[in-house]
């Protein structure tokens, strides 16, 4: 696999919210940060995704806010 995105993230499928369309995945990486990320249910299905199963996070932002109180 060849990505063009230079993110990618490999972790873990922590948690998976199932909605009626879209799901929840949480990821815990190596470091043991989370990433959440919202995808779709048909997607969750096509790739087999389980609790525990080794993922990687591909991240390819044009933008990244950043935000204070």
């Amino acid at each position: 696999m060849k990505l063009s995105a230079r993110n990618v993230i490999k972790g873990t499928v922590k948690e998976i919210n199932t909605g009626a369309i879209n799901c929840e995945i949480i990821i815990t990486t190596l470091h043991g940060e989370t990433i959440v990320s919202v995808i779709t249910k048909e997607s969750v299905e096509s790739l087999e995704l389980k609790v525990g199963k080794e993922v990687y996070a591909v991240v390819k932002a044009t933008n990244v806010m950043v935000a204070i109180d």
